[in-house]
């Protein structure tokens, strides 16, 4: 399973980097608001941060002008995917972008035939939003089940890229369901290092240096 992180912060990106965790990056208009940087500065130098993708978003909901953003968008690295939210007009970009060897993200999916619609367009990659859907009290891994279903029946090349992760049993579920790739928070990518018995074992461990040490007396030389 391949882990993208989830974020627009610079420092995070290399720190994630130095763990061998990343695979690619998801941005969005919201994460590069919080950045106290011009975006499109930022999004090249995460560009050349990361080797594998990097998801940009356009900003238009109109076909001819997502077209443009993305034009202008994957002038800012040669990894750059285009990221196109489920609508009409998102999916008919798709269509244009995918024809051209431009890779999408087709993003904001929160139903099965979204992302049916999503592939058959030729979209890289369908982003299905499970916290959200978590958030209104329907089932978000239900969706990546389905979706991963759809995907294997028909063979679609379409890798389910799980969505608006809120804690890492997100991420073990979707990687029991057999997602291809999970985008993830900084702090829920740490967070999956994380387990009581491990730290309890340390605190076993130094206990048991520390008296060790003592054992030894006054050392002669």
């Amino acid at each position: 399973m391949k882990f993208f992180l989830d974020s627009a912060n610079l420092e995070e990106v290399k720190k994630a980097c130095d763990y061998g965790l990343v695979d690619g990056v998801t941005t969005n208009p919201t994460l590069l608001a919080r950045e106290d940087d011009d975006w499109r500065g930022l999004a090249t130098r995460i560009c050349r941060e990361v080797t594998g993708p990097v998801s940009l978003e356009v900003f238009s909901e109109e076909y001819e002008s997502m077209l443009e953003e993305a034009r202008n968008l994957l002038k800012l690295g040669p990894n750059v995917v285009i990221k196109c939210p489920c609508t009409q007009a998102g999916l008919k970009a798709c269509r244009t972008l995918s024809q051209n060897d431009v890779a999408v993200n087709m993003t904001l999916v929160f139903s099965p035939l979204q992302g049916l619609l999503a592939a058959k367009a030729g979209a890289a990659y369908v982003s299905p939003f499970v916290g959200r859907l978590d958030g209104i009290a329907h089932d978000g891994m239900e969706l990546v089940r389905q979706l991963v279903t759809i995907f294997n029946t028909y063979q679609f090349s379409t890798e389910i890229l799980v969505a608006s992760i809120r804690s890492p049993r997100h991420v073990l579920e979707s990687a029991l369901l057999g997602a291809h790739v999970a985008t993830i928070p900084y702090g829920v990518m740490m967070g999956l290092l994380k387990h009581p018995l491990t730290e309890q074992g340390l605190t076993t461990f130094r206990e048991a240096i520390y008296n060790l040490e003592m054992d030894k007396g006054p050392q002669e030389y």
